[in-house]
């Protein structure tokens, strides 16, 4: 089996383990998605060196995909807090077309790589803002959910976004097993900011074995 045939093989045997369903169309873009981190992760530092391809396909892919079941097909749309190299926001995209997505990542290199991988996939409705998101007009980041993958701890990341939560927002964070001493820590914020838990997801990624959370706040 050639390497293209074996990466599609990956993100399809992990996708099915997770019980997530990717079409064709959607594991052919993740194909080149992955083969353009590789080839710019040569001469950028988008991702950690010398990482095999599961280990590159579970701790980002696979672990962005996560976010899938909280988007409806319709109606969704993201905004994408330091963005980096795409994970988890644009990668969402590449297998959910109707999300409407804004990514916001004040790098400038990643800048390019992300406007890249819009471009080889053709994507539409997804903006780059290439600011940080305190510097951004709070207004035209109005969105359905808003998501952090490794920018901050609860708190900040929270105190970040205060100005873009209304009522029917979902604040989505990524994390790991010390998930519960951010959140102690962050229940100050989440108190003056008017949230609450709404939702915990728990996942054990396949080929690494690294245990993930979904939390999902919303407005009491």
């Amino acid at each position: 089996m050639g390497n293209d045939g074996y990466i599609q093989s990956l993100l399809r045997d992990g996708c099915h383990e997770l019980e997530l369903d990717i079409d064709r169309d959607g594991l052919a873009k993740l194909e080149t998605y992955y083969l353009e981190l590789r080839r710019w992760s040569r001469r950028m530092n988008l991702i950690g060196k010398n990482q095999s391809a599961e280990a590159i396909i579970a701790d980002h892919f696979l672990d962005s995909l996560l976010l899938l079941p909280h988007f409806s097909k319709q109606q969704s749309s993201l905004v994408d807090v330091g963005s980096g190299a795409g994970f988890p926001g644009l990668v969402c995209k590449a297998v959910e077309p109707q999300l409407v997505l804004k990514l916001v990542e004040p790098r400038l290199k990643r800048v390019s790589f992300l406007r890249h991988i819009i471009r080889c996939l053709e994507l539409d409705s997804v903006e780059v803002v290439a600011e940080r998101v305190e510097n951004v007009e709070m207004a035209t980041l109005s969105s359905s959910h808003i998501v952090s993958r490794a920018v901050a701890d609860i708190a900040e990341f929270l105190g970040m976004i205060e100005g873009i939560v209304s009522e029917p927002t979902r604040i989505l964070c990524m994390k790991g097993p010390k998930w519960e001493e951010e959140l102690i820590l962050a229940q100050p914020v989440i108190d003056q900011m008017q949230l609450k838990l709404v939702r915990r997801d728990e996942f054990f990624l396949p080929y690494s074995g690294k245990q993930r959370f979904v939390l999902t706040f919303g407005k009491r």
